[in-house]
C-alpha cells in the first residue's frame, strides 16, 4: 500500500499559464520526491500598474508519502 500526500504550489510566468505550471512543479521538484500527479486547480493573471501580465497556476502536486 502507498500513501500520497497533495499540496498545493503556485508558478508564475510572464509568458503563460504553461509555463506558470511548469516552473511550480520543477521548483517543487527540487525539494520533493516521488512527484507522481500534477492538478492545475486554478489559473489567473494579475495585472500590474504598468499593464504588465503575470500568469498564475495552482496546481495541487501528489507525491508519495515517507515518514521519516
Amino acid at each position: 500500500m502507498s500513501v500520497y500526500r497533495v499540496i498545493d504550489v503556485v508558478g508564475t510566468s510572464a509568458t503563460s499559464w504553461e509555463e506558470a505550471a511548469r516552473e511550480a512543479i520543477t521548483t517543487a521538484g527540487g525539494s520533493l520526491h516521488d512527484l507522481r500527479v500534477a492538478e492545475v486547480a486554478k489559473q489567473d493573471i494579475a495585472i500590474a500598474d504598468d499593464g504588465t501580465l503575470l500568469f498564475r497556476s495552482r496546481i495541487q502536486l501528489s507525491f508519495k508519502y515517507a515518514p521519516e
